[in-house]
Order: C-alpha cells, then structure tokens, then sequence
C-alpha cells in the first residue's frame, strides 16, 4: 500500500508479542497497571476475540509506559501471532499541562507544518479491519453489542458507519479490505445530539461521524498528515473536521491566543484545537516523530460544563455547586428552576442527555446574550469573591522538595499573614489540631497558609470539610504543585533537599541522607493529581496551579497574582518586584525549623523487646570483642552519584533508560554508595595490602567519625544489564595511597533484586572489558561527561 504520499508500515509479529508481553508484566506496586478486557467481535466468521488495553489518565504522564495509546485492540491471528486491531492516538496534552507542552518547549523543540483541527466535542470511535474481513468498530475501550455506556457509543457509531456505507454505495467488507491493506484505524468523533449531548450543539445538519485521524497500526504513533485524512473522509462519507494550517509556530500561538478571548471560531463555540505537528526532545541528535498537543478554551465551554452539573444536581434535589460565574449561573438556574417545574418531561429527558444545549440556549436568548457574553459576565458587574478581604486559608498541593514552605513562609514576609506548619503540631489528632490552630489564627489575620503536603485526596478531603464545617464562609484556595514531568521533579525536588542539608523539621538529609530519599519516592508514588471536577478538589474555591521545577520566586509572583485576579479587595496594590525578591531570599535565608523531629525506626514492641534482651545480655557478657574489617572503602556524597545519574539518563531513548527507570520504581538503587578498595575476601591473594589497611583501620579510632583520608574520584561511564549497574571510576590519588584491587575500580548502583549480589558489578565489568557493550551483548554503557569529579572518605567497614 506504500506510496510516496501515503504513509504505511506492516506489523512486526515480533514487535507486538513484546508490546503485549510488556502490557502483561505491569506491576501494580509501581502504580502501573494495564487494565485488559476481552470482547467477541460481532459478525465474525473466525470467532475472533480483541483484547483491550488501558491504564488509568494519569499513568500516561509517567515514564516508560509499553504504549501511550489511548484505545489499544490487540488480537491473535489464524498463525498465532499477535497483532494490533486497532490503534488509538498517544495521549496527548494541553499547554502548559506537562513540561512537553509549555510553550517554551513547543517553540524549540517542534516543526511544521502545524496542523489544526477544531476539538469536536462528542465520544471518539474507532474503526479497523480484520482478518477475515469482519468491519471492527470500537469506542475508546469497548466493542458494541453490550448494556453498559462505552458499548452503546460503539453500537451507535456502528450505526452511522452503516448509514454512510450505504449512502456511498460500500459494504462493509470492502471498507474492512481497504483498512487492512493500509494496516490502519479510523479515528473519528460521534457527534449526534438525538443520541447524546454534550456541551456543543449538533444538531440534524451536522450530526455524524467526524473523521480526524488515520493512525498505522504499530506500537510507536505513526498517522496521516491532515491532508490525507480529509481525502480518506471524501472517499469514504465520513465528515471533515475544520482544519487550519501553519508553518510557523509563532503563528500558530498567535492564532490561538486571539481565538481564546471569545472561545469561538467562525461564529461557532468551539472546546479548543488539536495542533498535529513533530516534535523532538532534542533536535540536534533526536529525530522529529508525530506529535500531539491540544490547547483548550475555557470560556464559554467551563460554563457550559457548570451549567449541566448544576441542572442535574437541581433535578436530584441536590445544592448546586459553583464557585465560578457566579452571578449568571444564579439567573440560569432560577430560569431553568422554572422550566423544570412547568414541565416533569423535561427533568427526565435531560438525565439522558437531551434537552441540556436547548434549555441553555433558551436562557441566553431570554437574556439577550451570546455564550461569551455570558462567561464574560463577571468582569462586567462584578463577582462575590471581588469583595472578599479575609478568611482565606491556602492549601498546598505537594511532595517533598517542591518549595510550598519557602512560598508560604515568602508570602508571610510580604503580607503579614500567618503560617501553620504540620510538622510543628504534635501528638494525637494532628490533622484535627491543625485545623484548630487554622481556625484560631482567622481569628486574627485575613491569610492562613496550612503548611502541609495534602498529596492525598483522603487530606484534601479532611481538611476542606473540617474547615467549612467551622466557617461555611472560608475561601479554600489550593497551591497546586503540578506534577506533570514526573522525573524532572524528582532530581529537582532531590537536588534542593540533599542540598539544605538538616534545615528542615522531619527531613534532615545531613544526618539521614540514607532515608531521604525512599521517604520522598514515597510521597511522589502515593501522589494524587488534584482533578478540578472530582471530589474532594471541587471543594476548592480557587486553584492556582504551581510548577514545582520553577524556582520559588517564579510561584510566589504566581500565587500573588492570581489572588490579586480572583480577590482584588484582599490584595488591593500588587507588591513590587524587588519586595517580592526580599520576601524570598527571606524566606530561604532566614528559615530556621522551630522543631526537629526524628524518623523513627518502625520497630515492633516484640523487636524492642528484643533489643533491650540482648543488650542486658551483652552488659552480663562484658565488653564485646572488637569486629574486623571488612573491607576497605572511599564513600562518596549519594546527591553527587544521583545527580551524576539524572543527568547520563535525561533525553535518552526508553530502550536505554528501561534498566535505570526499573531500578529507581522498585527502590534498588542504593541510598549509600562507595569504592570498595579491598574486601576481606581477597586479603589472601594481597596479604600485606590487607595488614596495611586492618593497621590504618585500628589507627582511625582516634580519627574523627572513622575517616582515614579524603581522596577524588573521577566518574567515567555507566555500565549496566538486565542485573546489576556499576560507574567505572577512576581514582585520583597522586601518592598511590589507596590501592584497589579490583580490575576495575567502580561504585554498585543498584542490582534488580535480592538475589542479584552487589560483588556481582565485578563479574560484569570483566565482561565489558572482554566483549564490550551493545545488543548483541547485553550490555549497556552511558558516559557521564564533563570528567565529573566527586570528593570521597576513605573508612573501613567492619564485620557486621
């Protein structure tokens, strides 16, 4: 099918029987599970089954997922091999919802041309052909022909691909040939409000089948350009979507800018574009693929979407909920309070999803106004929260590391508001007691920042309930530290706590550098996206979305002007730039924890028992003999290995990070990390070299913290398999002081699981001399530039 316009690739067996393996091995302890569902294939002679694959939305910001498609079909064909049935686009994102798609980004690292087509706001379906010719038509996760939802949105695009078969005078056979010869999926839209409304009207005249896209049918997203989708829809009857094209990308922003100020397009509402274009993570040695990103209107869409809830809610006899628009939303629902009441019919039509655009549009001809008008409605006469001055109480959203202590602490400085510090809080009830001492402190300031992490909805939901049980009229307003690029902010949010040492109450990464880090993998793993349309994060007055990759000066203007924006009787006169500076190099500088508090050992009474046993066992036994050594060793600062680590890995291919990634998700790489010289296992080859170092040993009694010597160490390169990763290194030692008598001098990084022994590094680095690194090998190697330097301590370690 291949031609010099038309892209295509045929199916790799191979290739997908590893995509379906991979989907197969998610774990759910790394918070990664790939969700499968078998369905029968209506019509089919083969009896063939589809199996369909998903993961939950927000698993599709991590890293090294086996796929990004969203509507993933995998079946067995008449040999036995698998092949992909159906093949969705990647997971694409707004701008600005993770780092790829700010706009920084998208301006280096992307190029043309930009095709944009309108985001049609009805349920996408997908359309393949199988081996036997039977016509497959999916929506997102289901096939038809069952009760649930999903299926009845496959069973009513079923419908429509009939209907435009017959007008063009196709079967359904012939449509399945053509999309198997060309190993593709349809991708259109369901637009048709006689089935289901959404938020956007289409009615008779535009309802249908709305093609946007032509994905191949292989694991990497590979699709049509615009072009060609627009001529497969004329050829086959589908409808086409509005399409703009660009070949520059400043344009493109400039478009798009100016079509947000009213959220329309050609006198039509519209939920926002979809930008087709490629992009690279490094263009000068990465090459451009196929990429997605979607900007999205908010106006007058948001108010639509309020619009529908708040009805809904009314006909269940619930309080609407509404914190935006408020005025206009008021009149509408006192509007369609009376419409329901006239008419029983018309509550029970909009539960099916009827009714909903017609009773909205009624309203806004009964006011006189266009749904931009009506979303601009509060900048025209005012809003509730623009008179608010007081009770607001901010909620961080956020993990170890992300800077909402030195903001909250900033914003102290600037306003004279006050902070609550979960860490200062002790004993029983401490959630309880926080908000106690939030209440107590309203009393007396219009700000209270409630310093806690509330990663979890279970304290978001505490602390919101709790507080409006107190004072229904608080403001709840949440500093949201987006986590979008997962391990960005992992080697940023390490670098700054490894960095500030022990200036911190209950994280001291001085003293206990060797817990730090798992503590803080812990909270980024049991992180929970705040979703602005779910509970409990609907229960926030304002969010204001907060990058935790920024510096904190950036988040405090950030949180300044959006409570300036939503509350303009709070912060009447924005401060300046210079204020906003001293606030935080304040807050940073002059920072001192009131209370430290220690990591406990989660031991068990029976343990402690145990222990206190064996330690009256010793004071019976007398002083204990003194250990030998183990061996001898240089220990090196951990933040200098990991960073050394983020950076060989950042911007390389998934094949090449799989390995680092695998050993950072199951917390195998070590916390502590060393040189080992000699171990007591060799003292028989090298005796007077072991003499020497048991002789230095006995001598660091009287040294301070056992530290013989301090010596560089030069880090080379990254050697790795499937087992164990190593740093080849070079010791810097001008008098030969400290002899190593392994051939190859290294630190352990990590190895894949208990049975994997850390001695093991030696065997694979004897390998690496020997064959090298590569495919055919096995082995992987990543230089780690700039000759890195790292300053170590030579110590013994003694038998345990």
């Amino acid at each position: 099918m291949a031609s010099p316009e038309i892209p295509y690739r045929s199916q790799d067996p191979q290739e997908i029987a590893d995509l379906v393996k991979g989907l197969n091995n998610q774990k759910d302890k790394k918070g990664l599970k790939a969700k499968k569902s078998t369905f029968p294939v209506k019509g089919s002679a083969d009896g063939i089954t589809v199996d369909s694959w998903r993961f939950h939305d927000w698993d599709y910001k991590k890293p090294n997922l086996p796929t990004y498609a969203r509507g993933l079909f995998t079946t067995k064909n008449r040999r036995g091999q698998h092949e992909i049935a159906v093949r969705g686009y990647d997971k694409f994102f707004n701008v600005d919802e993770v780092s790829e798609t700010k706009w920084d980004r998208i301006l280096k690292n992307t190029q043309g041309p930009y095709e944009l087509t309108l985001k049609e706001n009805g349920c996408i379906i997908f359309i393949s052909g199988l081996e036997d010719e039977t016509l497959l038509v999916c929506s997102k996760h289901s096939t038809g022909d069952r009760s649930d939802i999903e299926v009845s949105h496959a069973s009513a695009g079923e419908r429509w691909v009939d209907k435009q078969l017959a007008t063009i005078g196709k079967t359904r056979e012939e449509f399945a040939r053509e999309l198997r010869q060309r190993n593709v999926t349809a991708v259109a839209e369901l637009c048709d409000d006689s089935f289901e409304e959404h938020i956007l009207a289409y009615g008779t005249d535009k309802a249908g089948l709305y093609l946007h896209g032509v994905n191949i049918n292989v694991p990497e997203f590979m699709t049509y350009p615009s072009n060609l989708v627009q001529q497969f829809a004329d050829e086959w009857g589908f409808r086409k979507v509005g399409l703009q094209v660009f070949d520059d990308v400043n344009a493109v922003k400039t478009f798009l800018e100016q079509v947000a100020e009213s959220g329309a397009h050609e006198g039509r509402d519209v939920e926002g574009f979809v930008i087709r274009c490629r992009m690279s993570p490094n263009p000068r040695s990465k090459p451009y693929s196929d990429w997605f990103f979607k900007y999205k209107f908010e106006e007058p869409y948001l108010l639509y979407r309020q619009w529908r809830e708040c009805t809904k809610a009314l006909i269940a006899g619930k309080p609407p909920k509404y914190k935006k628009h408020v005025k206009i939303t008021e009149e509408y629902l006192l509007y369609a309070r009376k419409r329901l009441a006239a008419d029983p019919r018309l509550g029970k039509a909009y539960n099916q999803n009827h009714g909903i655009i017609a009773l909205r549009d009624d309203f806004l001809a009964f006011k006189n106004m266009k749904g931009s008008d009506a979303a601009n409605f509060e900048n025209i006469f005012g809003n509730d929260a623009s008179a608010v001055s007081r009770d607001i109480v901010l909620v961080p959203i956020a993990t170890i590391g992300c800077g909402k202590t030195t903001v909250g602490v900033a914003l102290t400085h600037l306003f004279g508001w006050e902070i609550v510090q979960n860490d200062n809080i002790q004993g029983k009830g401490r959630p309880a007691q926080m908000v106690q001492a939030v209440m107590t402190l309203l009393l007396e300031t219009p700000v209270v920042i409630s310093d806690r992490n509330n990663s979890e909805r279970r304290e978001r939901e505490q602390i919101i309930k709790d507080i409006k049980l107190q004072h229904q009229d608080a403001r709840l307003v949440a500093l949201n530290f987006a986590h979008g690029d997962i391990d960005e902010i992992r080697r940023v949010t390490r670098e700054r706590v490894l960095k500030r040492g022990d200036n911190h109450q209950t994280i001291q990464a001085a003293s206990d550098e060797s817990k730090v880090i798992g503590i803080m993998e812990n909270f980024i793993q049991r992180f929970q996206p705040c979703d602005p349309d779910k509970s409990p994060d609907d229960g926030f007055d304002l969010i204001i979305n907060l990058d935790p990759t920024q510096d904190s000066r950036t988040n405090v203007e950030t949180v300044v002007n959006e409570l300036h924006k939503k509350y303009p009787s709070l912060i009447e006169t924005l401060p300046s730039s210079a204020e906003m500076d001293e606030a935080v190099k304040a807050a940073i500088e002059d920072y001192k924890p009131d209370l430290r508090h220690n990591i406990p050992d989660r031991t068990s009474k029976r343990q402690e028992k145990n222990h206190k046993s064996q330690a009256r066992n010793k004071e019976l036994q007398g002083p204990p003999k003194k250990k030998p050594l183990e061996y001898m060793s240089i220990s090196v600062p951990a933040k200098d290995i990991n960073v050394a680590l983020e950076s060989a890995f950042k911007g390389t291919d998934p094949q090449t990070q799989r390995f680092y990634k695998q050993l950072q998700q199951t917390r195998r790489i070590q916390p502590l990390f060393h040189v080992t010289l000699m171990h007591r296992a060799s003292s028989r080859d090298n005796p007077q070299l072991w003499e020497r170092y048991q002789a230095l040993e006995a001598e660091s009694q009287n040294a301070t913290d056992g530290k013989l010597d301090e010596c560089d160490i030069q880090l080379e390169r990254i050697v790795f398999d499937s087992r164990i990763m190593a740093i080849v290194v070079r010791i810097l030692d001008e008098d030969d002081k400290w002899t190593c008598v392994n051939k190859v001098p290294h630190i352990t990084v990590g190895t894949r699981d208990n049975g994997v022994k850390p001695k093991e590094s030696n065997d694979l680095l004897a390998r690496w001399l020997q064959v090298g690194s590569g495919e055919e090998t096995g082995i992987g190697e990543r230089l780690i530039e700039g000759k890195t330097k790292v300053r170590g301590s030579v110590r013994g370690v003694l038998s345990r």
